[in-house]
């Protein structure tokens, strides 16, 4: 079992400085909460909205965001995964990364790009299952968009995944509501695996958020909710055997049948 933050967070396009410092200080609240794992929204170290300024931000996975990010994690005595702009020669990737101490990090490449904006910065990544255990929970790391097609869960919940936990940055409006209301729901039920959700609030340069980030059970049910405004940490606590009946009953992974 382990409990997870969830960090809706008002990131600062391009200033890096700024948003590890954000992140650091979630760190250290979530832990004295007693939670092991923090997410943070997609591409929240480098700013979402950071535009033309993201190529020259990005970073490979052994740079100085992710070296920071491990010692912020070894500092407060809690795993992260956060979102940033990773550069692999002349590729620039929308990543997100899971570092815990001095644990090898995880880094997850966005498969499924959004709109002209994304396409225009990001590489898009073949879709890939990254799978790291935390607490004895196997997670698995989506971002945004790729949440959005079934295939992605699917694949991740196949592979023995108990957690999906997403970065996002969903926009503020009426499909974004949807998705929070509904659809990260049904993902976690049709997979029988948790989901966590976690966006951006406020506005960018660029860009106004939904907020809304929740975490699904996989029953279905909301276990925690933030509102569409304010920057801040929801929790849950994760623990598969308390939904043994439900992955019971609700046997998917097991009877689907492949054409």
């Amino acid at each position: 079992m382990m409990k997870l933050a969830a960090l809706q967070m008002r990131s600062v396009g391009g200033d890096i400085a700024a948003n590890l410092a954000r992140v650091e200080g979630a760190a250290a609240e979530a832990a004295a909460a007693g939670a092991t794992l923090l997410v943070t929204p997609e591409l929240g170290i480098t700013g979402y909205g950071a535009g033309d300024d993201i190529p020259a931000l990005a970073e490979p996975s052994n740079g100085p965001i992710v070296e920071a990010l491990q010692r912020m994690s070894r500092d407060s005595g809690i795993a992260i995964i956060a979102g940033f702009a990773e550069r692999e020669g002349a590729a620039v990737y929308n990543s997100a990364v899971h570092v815990d101490g001095d644990v090898e990090p995880t880094v997850y490449r966005k498969s499924h790009l959004y709109g002209d904006y994304e396409r225009s910065l990001f590489m898009p990544a073949e879709p890939s299952t990254r799978l790291f255990e935390h607490r004895g929970v196997a997670c698995g790391m989506l971002i945004c968009y790729d949440v959005e097609f079934p295939e992605n869960v699917r694949r991740l919940a196949s592979a023995g995944a108990d957690a999906v936990l997403v970065p996002t940055a969903l926009p503020a409006g009426w499909s974004g509501t949807f998705i929070t209301d509904h659809m990260i729901q049904t993902r976690a039920f049709e997979n029988q695996v948790f989901v966590a959700y976690v966006n951006h609030c406020g506005s960018d340069a660029m860009f106004s958020f939904a907020g809304l980030s929740c975490i699904a059970s996989p029953d279905g049910q909301v276990m925690a909710k933030a509102n569409s405004a304010d920057e801040t940490l929801i929790f849950a606590d994760i623990d598969p055997a308390t939904f043994a009946i439900s992955r019971a009953e609700n046997t998917y992974l097991k009877d689907i049948r492949r054409v």
